[in-house]
């Protein structure tokens, strides 16, 4: 609940900041009259006749606004001119300009009929009577068959652009898009040969007077109704499930589509009756049927969201399987903000109206406003399209490469929000007469504000760019990198990544927040924050790190270097002091290294006295086979060759050698037998794969060659004894003592 009122409050802020903008942009009357200043009407000379003429031509109410904007002018105490400064004055002022149109709306309730009774009657009379206004409807009538039956035409000869039906329109959505979209454009070629029959008939059959009354009433209750039913049919497809662009079912779909329809006939006619009023004599301010039929717009729009809030849901939500929780919260809220906008600009048309600047109101800009912030399920949809079709590809396979293309998604979708976000704020302003581009270099509050809105979204775009940049080259950074069994099964040695996917995550944070920290003081001095005593506070707060913690400021340093002589890389198995690990994950004044068991140590860069990579570049391998004496050194010199060579052919473990398998011969006599010793060498990350094969193939290679490998014995030489099963039991006895005193002293000695 608390997020759905912070959305709220930012609306209400950005669109009261808009109204007061567009407000200082036209000139306001003293009270509500809706005309222009009362003083720049007065007569010169001033003479009693020429008051008297002005007087005779006002209404009263124009009289009394006049009287009011003079005492006004000449009477300003100085209590009054206090309270007008500062937020709370301005507060106080919004409030009672409210107040005052609501409470002058229901004063003027009883005027209403009578007010368009009257209106009607000047309508009749100005054509003459009931013949003339019958005369009228039936050219009007005439004009429009004519609209219609060229309508028709146009759509019977652009016939061929609509194509062939779509087969599994789900499978292939652009298809589907592009059947939509020619549906739609014969139907916007019709109404616009509809528009331009209109114009060209009605010019031979109707006068100017009469084109005038037709032509708004066509606009605003035929032309734009029916235009927009278009568009809906395009998103909604109400009778065609299967190429609906949105997530949301059919009955929903019909029902936002008639509601829809019946939304912008209401606005329609609000502007049209408005305009017909003012036409016949009875301005804004004399009848306020304006504001009734206003009012009825906007509860029409709450009931509508609150209606078909889970259907709007679920549009908002869609179809992504990779929605974030955030997105969900929005999907969630977006019918109450649906709800919440069309409240808050019911408040500002009453505001806007009680400071009088009604004629502000005659465009509908506040129908405008609501149609862009209420299509945000609309254009959030299209900005996901078009980033699902639009993206580059995944680059490699494996969890690393899933998660950067889901990241980089998902920055592709924040930066076309604001994007679409900048361009509504735009339409809106200058639905208003507000000139966003000209606001640079003024002095006020409006100015200021836009000018740091601007500024944090630049900002944010740089922010993730930078992200997007860096998010890509780790993917293919990473997904260059081959997962070994070694590293699968934890046993340490691997070949690391690039020098650029152990430094991109540093550059990416430090980036960011650099970026982050300048836009928001480059924003704060957009609302007139002097941010000079930020700098120096800052300055100051570096200086004092730099000498309260020179222990972490070593470790900064430290960490600069071992970056700079490329001691060491994300990926790679290395021994600080006797710590060994491979590196996981390095930050600003230290490293992490997972060791091959699953504790992670986490050493700062000031205490490295001495860093051994086990991972650079290439491994050399030893590997010790005891043997009997007795056994042909040569023998086994050519069973290690040919190991060698069947595994360099082999195309498993080939490509991980860069030296083959073989002998270096005897390498030492003990005890027990003769020890013979083998080498390779190895891209790192595969040489433990690489022993584990070769030893399965020395032991099958000596079970066939008859090669026993030696094994700890005893042996006792007793003379004058050939056979030791003519031995007596006293003599056995006598040989186990003595085996078990050799293999005790065996044990005993230092290793």
């Amino acid at each position: 609940m608390a997020r759905i009122v912070s959305v709220l409050a930012s609306t209400l802020v950005l669109l009261l900041v808009l109204a007061q903008m567009a407000m200082a942009q036209v000139p306001l009357p003293s009270s509500g009259s809706g005309e222009a200043d009362a003083s720049a009407d007065l007569p010169d000379p001033l003479t009693p006749e020429a008051i008297e003429a002005l007087v005779a031509r006002m209404s009263d109410t124009e009289v009394r606004n006049m009287l009011l904007s003079q005492l006004e002018a000449n009477a300003t105490p100085a209590s009054s001119a206090a309270d007008s400064q500062g937020f709370i004055g301005e507060l106080n002022r919004i409030v009672t300009h409210l107040v005052s149109g609501l409470i002058d709306a229901v004063q003027k309730m009883p005027m209403l009929i009578v007010n368009q009774v009257g209106s009607i009657t000047n309508f009749v009379e100005t054509f003459g009577g009931p013949s003339g206004v019958l005369t009228l409807f039936g050219l009007v009538a005439a004009t429009l068959a004519a609209g219609f039956i060229i309508e028709r035409a146009v759509i019977f000869l652009t016939r061929g652009w609509q194509g062939a039906e779509v087969e599994n329109p789900e499978d292939n959505l652009f298809g589907a898009l592009k059947y939509l979209f020619r549906r739609m454009l014969r139907e916007i070629v019709g109404l616009i040969g509809f528009y331009f029959g209109l114009r060209t008939v009605g010019r031979l059959l109707l006068d100017e007077q009469q084109i005038a009354y037709a032509a708004p009433f066509v606009v605003y209750l035929i032309w734009i109704p029916r235009l927009t039913a278009a568009f809906a049919r395009m998103i909604l497809a109400p009778n065609r499930p299967d190429l609906r662009l949105v997530t949301i079912d059919s009955h929903w779909a019909k029902y936002l589509y008639r509601n829809l329809i019946g939304l912008v006939l209401l606005g329609g006619f609000t502007i049209w009756i408005v305009n017909f009023n003012a036409a016949n004599g009875v301005k804004m301010d004399e009848s306020r049927l304006g504001f009734w039929l206003n009012t009825a717009v906007h509860v029409y729009i709450g009931i509508i969201a609150w209606q078909a809030r889970k259907g709007l849901s679920d549009m908002m939500r869609g179809t992504d399987p990779d929605n974030t929780q955030f997105d969900e919260w929005v999907a969630k809220i977006y019918p109450y903000f649906a709800i919440g906008v069309t409240a808050v600009m019911w408040l500002i048309v009453d505001i806007v109206a009680g400071y009088g600047n009604l004629a502000l109101l005659v465009t509908g800009p506040h129908f405008v406003t609501m149609f862009w912030l209420l299509s945000a399920p609309l254009l959030d949809t299209a900005v996901r399209g078009l980033v699902r079709h639009l993206q580059p590809p995944i680059i490699g396979e494996g969890p690393v490469a899933e998660a950067a293309y889901k990241s980089t998604k998902r920055s592709f979708i924040r930066i076309g929000r604001v994007i679409v976000a900048a361009i509504v704020i735009l339409l809106i302003a200058n639905a208003w007469q507000i000139d966003l581009i000209s606001l640079r270099g003024k002095a006020s509050a409006g100015a200021d504000f836009f000018q740091f809105l601007i500024t944090l979204a630049i900002g944010y775009l740089f922010y993730e760019g930078v992200g997007l940049w860096v998010n890509r080259r780790l993917a293919r950074e990473h997904t260059t990198q081959e997962v070994t069994e070694d590293m699968a099964a934890g046993e340490g040695g691997g070949a690391g990544g690039s020098r650029l996917a152990t430094v991109l995550p540093l550059v990416r944070v430090t980036a960011q927040v650099g970026i982050a920290v300048i836009f928001f003081l480059l924003a704060l001095g957009n609302l007139g924050v002097d941010i000079t005593p930020l700098l120096a506070g800052a300055g100051i707060l570096g200086l004092a790190i730099g000498f309260g913690a020179q222990k972490l400021v070593a470790d900064i340093v430290g960490g600069i270097f071992f970056l700079i002589d490329d001691a060491f890389r994300v990926g790679e198995y290395v021994d600080v002091g006797g710590t060994m690990g491979t590196v996981e994950k390095i930050s600003v004044r230290s490293m992490q290294l997972r060791h091959h068991r699953g504790a992670v140590h986490t050493i700062p860069y000031g205490e490295i006295q001495k860093l051994t990579n086990f991972s650079r570049d290439w491994v050399i391998m030893k590997l010790m086979f005891t043997v009997p004496f007795d056994t042909d050194p040569n023998k086994i010199k050519k069973i290690f060759k040919k190991i060698g060579a069947e595994m360099m052919e082999d195309p498993v473990h080939g490509p991980g050698f860069l030296e083959p398998f073989k002998s270096q011969g005897v390498f030492n006599f003990d005890d027990v037998g003769m020890v013979v010793r083998g080498k390779f060498m190895a891209k790192p990350g595969g040489q433990f794969t690489i022993r584990k094969e070769i030893y399965n193939r020395v032991k099958k290679e000596f079970d066939a060659a008859g090669i026993a490998f030696a094994r700890r014995e005893v042996r006792v030489a007793i003379p004058g004894m050939e056979n030791a099963e003519d031995m007596s039991d006293f003599e056995k006895s006598a040989v186990a003592g003595a085996a078990a005193g050799a293999v005790q002293a065996a044990e005993e000695q230092p290793k």
